[in-house]
């Protein structure tokens, strides 16, 4: 892969000189020509004011001036710029006492190469992942978002996810409870989060999955309970709703809610009140709820899985994410992102993308939307070796998946066969042009993935569009 490119100058503190030497020809012998070196550590903060600094690399054992003493200067004026500890076996308690300190990682004497190496690039991906982010955001005020830095940890440059962003400004801070709706992996919590970021009240945002809780549990995890509410309590206990107090509380997957369960959420949308288990005391709440399911509720409500009164009260605000599969043009994106993420968690370089990756995350319909593609992508990073990602994992998972997702079995059931919609039935040379045109579509006329999308191999392919032409 090649090497990020730093913007600014990595600087390296050392007062032995054989250090700098051997930091230095290691960064260019791996691309990095971009190198400061120091050796009086008097001369730092002078430099570092004068000169713009991607990353500093600082001896921890100086005379006259301490590298635990230039830390603090830099974190304290510059805290922006990573600092990383160079240290002997004998300071290791030192080095951590410097990451307290706002320090970004250390590495011990004598340094080994591929660690350094790890280290540098590490760091540059982070802070130019930073920089795109800061680009995206300065994109998404030019779109007229008020505050883009709530949805700063959703990444998108999607036009209608910036229309649901504008609508969750437009709620402000009312009071009303908020429904968000979306398929499943879509990132329900993250727009409860982002509700929470426009507006913290002074409380805390504090999220639930109710799935899976009877009643019992769902009171006591959400309401607390007093002493002696029930066998084994040994004393009072708050439950969410009172830490949430001035705060947000997210409950996921409102749909699997019991009716007794649902019965209580109301009263606590509506009235602000609430039981703990085992009381007849009534206490009050001021915490804005935001509930999430992706269950169609509509449904529901008609098998009477769900309250009326409840969705009815629900419906007041809601936030509807859209599929993956309907904001394609992100999958770049956070594929990209995903690859970073990845390879700092497996301590890797980041693999380089194969040209036709995008094309071929772009023509999958990502039922698991965002949590699949990102699981995807981890999956592929875990066997990465070479400097070029390969394919193969990725086409592997894809395919596994769509077969799963159209069993064989279905073609011969009368409820899924499509074609009774229509007067007259296509004609095989007429359905097996359809399909090649939108698979060469849908892979952006690359053969060879329009060939894996049908079946068949790229030779029978070509043959089939010269026998067509």
């Amino acid at each position: 892969m090649e090497n990020q490119k730093p913007v600014n100058p990595i600087l390296i503190v050392d007062d032995e000189k054989s250090i700098l030497k051997s930091m230095e020809f290691t960064f260019r012998s791996d691309g990095y020509d971009n190198i400061a070196c120091i050796q009086d550590s008097r001369s730092v903060m002078d430099y570092i004011a004068s000169n713009p600094v991607e990353i500093i690399f600082l001896d921890i054992t100086m005379p006259i001036i301490s590298g635990e003493e230039i830390l603090n200067e830099v974190h304290k004026n510059y805290p922006d710029i990573p600092v990383v500890i160079i240290t002997g076996l004998n300071d290791v308690k030192t080095a951590v006492s410097c990451m307290k300190l706002g320090a970004t990682d250390y590495l011990l004497k004598p340094i080994e190469r591929n660690r350094l190496l790890l280290t540098v690039n590490n760091i540059l991906e982070l802070r130019n992942m930073r920089r795109q982010y800061s680009i995206l955001k300065e994109h998404m005020l030019s779109l007229g978002l008020n505050n883009p830095a709530a949805f700063s940890h959703i990444i998108t440059q999607n036009k209608q996810m910036i229309a649901v962003f504008k609508y969750m400004e437009a709620l402000g801070n009312s009071q009303e409870p908020v429904l968000i709706t979306g398929e499943t992996g879509t990132g329900k919590e993250l727009f409860a989060q982002a509700m929470y970021n426009l507006h913290p009240y002074g409380g805390k945002y504090v999220p639930v999955n109710v799935a899976g809780l009877d009643d019992h549990m769902f009171t006591d995890t959400l309401f607390g309970h007093v002493k002696g509410a029930y066998t084994g309590t040994a004393g009072p206990r708050a439950g969410l709703v009172e830490k949430a107090e001035n705060g947000l509380l997210f409950l996921d997957e409102i749909g699997d809610l019991s009716l007794p369960s649902q019965v209580k959420i109301l009263r606590l949308i509506q009235e602000k009140e609430y039981y703990p288990l085992g009381s007849d005391i009534l206490r009050r709440s001021n915490c804005r709820i935001v509930v999430a399911t992706n269950a169609d509720l509509k449904e529901k409500m008609k098998d009477g899985s769900f309250r009326k009164d409840l969705y009815y009260r629900l419906f007041v605000h809601t936030i509807r994410i859209p599929p993956l599969r309907d904001r394609k043009d992100d999958i770049s994106l956070l594929a990209d992102y995903f690859l970073e993420e990845a390879a700092r968690s497996f301590r890797k370089k980041k693999p380089t993308p194969p040209k036709e990756l995008f094309s071929v995350l772009k023509s999958y319909s990502f039922p698991g939307n965002v949590r699949e593609l990102r699981s995807l992508i981890y999956n592929a990073v875990s066997q990465h070796e070479s400097k070029i990602m390969s394919l193969d994992v990725i086409n592997e998972t894809i395919n596994k998946s769509i077969k799963e997702s159209i069993p064989v079995e279905s073609c011969n059931d009368p409820d899924e066969n499509i074609f009774h919609l229509l007067d007259n039935i296509p004609t095989l040379e007429c359905m097996e042009k359809l399909l090649i045109r939108e698979a060469l579509l849908r892979s952006e006329n690359n053969q060879s993935m329009a060939a894996r999308m049908l079946g068949i191999t790229r030779q029978t392919l070509r043959k089939k569009l010269k026998n067509g032409q």
